[in-house]
């Protein structure tokens, strides 16, 4: 590895909200057992917005080499590049500990990147980012139905009624007995794609949204290009039998999909939503008519475990 771990700072970023339990403790414990311990710190979040502020703040006011480990889900992880993209000796990492933790699925999934010693040690790899109206992304924009699902459980959730998997399910089925359809104007590099109604679109550098669905099977996050995905509306019954698929990846190249799905790989993609449009980055809801959404090549260093031994390309796509 080039950097050398005992010269730099690893920061842990915790969101104590994230996933069923707070995990600082856990991490706290992970640090104490490392043998890099005198070199890393713990902040936790205070709220949304927090871990973006604070990781800039770092960066500014300290010189030479910093480490951002994102303690939480994807939420987290993507408020931690947001406040270190724009600072080359930032690099950033993932402790994934949320209730989402679809980008390291990219890498392999969670579980290797829970030794402590390893992701210090690991390789840096520059990769691409999203821009969305001036806000970053690292795993996947969409909307449609996906967003559907996401406004149901922040909606059942904010009343606390449900817990554990149940708000997921319940958004799931409510989005199910909805309309099932956004209506929108989707240029994809100049070229109108779709201009009335889509049941769902990603746009990934990862491969993973949902928690389970690989939406984007032949994603490179270090290509310059991003995977646009857009589903026609169809019905709930054709839903059902095609889920499956799509839920394994198996949906561009399957002829069951031929009527519904339209693919590119783009590097800006601009989006005219109509009343109320709602998109979502990195599982985040955003509520804007009109983004321009673009590629940003190498935006950023992220921090690979050194077990999963990802040093060049052609191991990250043997693994994937």
């Amino acid at each position: 590895m080039d950097t050398k771990v005992n010269k730099v700072e690893h920061i842990f970023v915790i969101n104590p909200a994230a996933g069923a339990s707070d995990s600082t403790k856990l991490i706290e414990e992970a640090i104490a057992k490392s043998k890099h311990a005198a070199s890393c710190h713990i902040y936790c979040t205070k709220g949304p917005g927090d871990a973006t502020d604070f990781v800039a703040r770092k960066c500014s006011q300290n010189a030479g080499q910093l480490r951002f480990y994102a303690c939480g889900g994807d939420g987290t992880l993507n408020e931690v590049i947001n406040g270190a993209v724009d600072f080359p000796d930032a690099s950033v990492g993932v402790y994934p500990c949320g209730s989402g933790n679809d980008f390291v699925k990219y890498y392999g999934g969670a579980e290797g990147f829970l030794n402590l010693d390893d992701l210090i040690e690991g390789d840096e790899h520059q990769i691409d980012l999203i821009l969305a109206n001036g806000k970053y992304c690292i795993n996947v924009f969409d909307f449609g139905f996906d967003t559907a699902v996401l406004q149901n459980m922040a909606n059942v959730k904010s009343k606390k009624l449900l817990t554990g998997k149940a708000p997921y399910i319940y958004g799931v089925l409510k989005a199910l007995f909805s309309s099932m359809k956004t209506q929108c104007k989707v240029t994809v590099d100049g070229e109108v794609i779709c201009n009335d109604y889509a049941l769902l679109c990603t746009i990934a550098n990862g491969k993973y949204v949902g928690s389970s669905f690989k939406c984007a099977p032949r994603s490179e996050n270090d290509d310059g290009l991003l995977e646009v995905c857009l589903v026609k509306p169809f019905s709930r019954l054709t839903f059902f039998r095609l889920i499956k698929y799509y839920t394994k990846g198996e949906h561009l190249d399957n002829p069951l999909f031929k009527d519904y799905i339209i693919y590119r790989r783009a590097r800006k993609i601009d989006i005219q939503g109509g009343r109320d449009f709602i998109y979502a980055l990195d599982g985040e809801l955003v509520e804007q008519p009109c983004v321009s959404v673009e590629a940003v090549e190498k935006a950023i260093s992220f921090i690979v475990p050194r077990s999963i031994g990802v040093a060049n390309k052609g191991a990250v796509s043997a693994m994937k």
